[in-house]
């Protein structure tokens, strides 16, 4: 089966997951994709599993403007083949918060330059490459990845701006981000702390 008829069987399959209730209620949200079929996250993760990582599949279906067809490339995109510039256009064609997340949790963080990638996101002008830098790091973090001095001061003289943006949903990833940070030590969790305190904040 060549990529176009694989598409369109994946498609179809779409069809079978269709739950417009989501889909409403991200329309509610002001989420508008092209085409959302409302497929639940376990169904995508299911379909995902059984088509396997590809790489060319995973490129063609990121250019549909289709939700599902978006999420369904983070998950089948093989992280140690995928470039960075690669990586930087799909960032520069995501514009929900959703694709960012699903982006940042199914692929970005498992890149063999992941942190690297999160830290020029963090100083990016634009909100969703920002949001998408501290999930990253959030899930660096837990897995006990440790920032060098640069790093460090990097991640927390940005996370100290994107506390006090008006944007929620930055405010919620960077404070997510710096929690696990505090978790790596206390060393970091009294860095986190102090940082936080300065703009007379805390934990949540």
């Amino acid at each position: 089966m060549n990529i176009a008829e694989q598409i369109k069987e994946i498609k179809l399959s779409f069809r079978q997951m269709m739950d417009g209730s989501i889909a409403q209620s991200m329309r509610d949200k002001g989420v508008n994709y092209h085409l959302n079929w409302g497929a639940t996250l376990p169904r995508l993760r299911q379909k995902a599993d059984e088509i396997g990582q590809n790489y060319d599949l995973a490129i063609a279906l990121w250019k549909e403007n289709v939700r599902e067809c978006k999420i369904l490339a983070t998950m089948i995109m093989p992280a140690d083949q995928i470039l960075p510039e690669v990586v930087d256009i799909w960032m520069e064609q995501t514009d929900s918060i959703e694709i960012a997340e699903q982006a940042a949790f199914n692929l970005y963080q498992h890149l063999p330059y992941a942190a690297e990638k999160a830290y020029q996101w963090l100083a990016a002008p634009e909100e969703l490459p920002q949001i998408c830098g501290y999930h990253i790091l959030s899930r660096l973090f837990m897995n006990k990845q440790e920032p060098n001095e640069r790093g460090i001061n990097e991640f927390v003289d940005q996370a100290l701006v994107a506390l006090q943006s008006s944007n929620v949903t930055l405010r919620k990833a960077a404070m997510q981000a710096v929690i696990r940070f505090s978790e790596l030590g206390l060393m970091h969790q009294r860095l986190a702390h102090s940082a936080v305190k300065s703009i007379g904040l805390d934990f949540v």
